[in-house]
């Protein structure tokens, strides 16, 4: 009981929805991390919570930028990419497009 009391009184004075907006988070549910896709129409689905420092996100291919997402959830689809391992990233950048440091890597081998 001491515990709920504790937990009530702190986000009473504010502190609980201070620190659970700081939460931001990237979740890319496809392609699976370490899959095996083709050359051309892979398609990127991801979901974002960009936080109070986010603004929008950024989608990195082999570290560099491909695309600027609005869109906080979503697919997006990458035309093309050459036979080889890549590294996809989508990072939460704020509104002058710095990253935030909140981001989501899965590498994948297209063939």
């Amino acid at each position: 009981m001491n515990t709920l009391k504790a937990i009530l009184m702190t986000c009473a004075m504010g502190v609980c929805g201070a620190a659970l907006a700081e939460d931001a988070s990237v979740k890319i549910s496809s392609p699976a991390d370490g899959a095996m896709v083709g050359t051309a129409g892979i398609s990127v689905a991801y979901e974002v919570v960009t936080g109070p420092k986010g603004d929008h996100v950024h989608l990195y291919i082999d570290d560099s930028e491909a695309k600027v997402l609005r869109n906080m959830k979503g697919t997006y689809t990458i035309d093309s990419l050459k036979a080889g391992p890549h590294n996809v990233c989508i990072k939460i950048v704020d509104k002058g497009h710095t990253p935030i440091g909140v981001e989501k890597c899965v590498k994948v081998t297209a063939h």
